[in-house]
């Protein structure tokens, strides 16, 4: 489980203050910190970023028209949200700001999820991604080597597809490729 820090509402410069080997985050007005993420994790998210920023950033074997971050900051309303990948249509967002974080909310975020961010991935952040709109949500389990991709109708998640192991699939909102998971596991 995720370590929460604060019982009194935290400020912006509470995640400044944290050390580098640790992500800080501000949900519903708690601040949890977690450590960098661990090999399946971070195989998962960066097999996944490549495989998405290629045809839907760059536009190579794809319909282009995003912009795929890796891990920024999100500023949305009072909460600030790390998530491990996030993407904006570019019709929304003409060009990506030089700037430290975002405020937009994006149009899709990906969680890969550990055994220590599992319960706030699902029970804190989901609710925060949608309470500002964002309108795809990937929850990726490298343990349990699932994809489980959301939409949101009225407000509310609703499950569109769940994948596993070695499935070739297409999950909105990037169903126009294939994508083989068996590539995001290690072994």
């Amino acid at each position: 489980m995720s370590d929460k820090i604060k019982e009194t509402a935290p400020q912006y410069g509470d995640l400044i203050d944290l050390p580098d080997h640790v992500v800080g985050e501000i949900v519903d007005g708690e601040q949890y910190v977690n450590p960098r993420p661990a090999a399946p994790h971070a195989r998962a998210s960066s097999i996944l970023g490549t495989e998405i920023t290629g045809p839907f950033d760059r536009g190579r074997g794809g319909p282009g028209g995003w912009w795929i971050l890796f891990e920024p900051e999100l500023h949305l309303g009072p909460d600030v949200l790390v998530p491990d990948l996030a993407g904006w249509r570019r019709e929304r967002m003409s060009t990506i700001p030089d700037v430290a974080f975002f405020e937009i909310p994006p149009d899709w975020i990906c969680e890969v999820v550990s055994p220590r961010t599992v319960r706030l991935d699902r029970t804190r952040k989901m609710p925060a991604y949608a309470r500002h709109g964002v309108s795809f949500l990937w929850i990726v389990d490298p343990t349990a080597k699932t994809l489980e991709a959301f939409a949101l109708h009225n407000g509310s998640w609703k499950l569109d597809s769940a994948h596993g192991a070695d499935d070739t699939v297409r999950a909105v909102p990037f169903d126009a490729i294939e994508l083989d998971l068996s590539v995001l596991w290690l072994e």
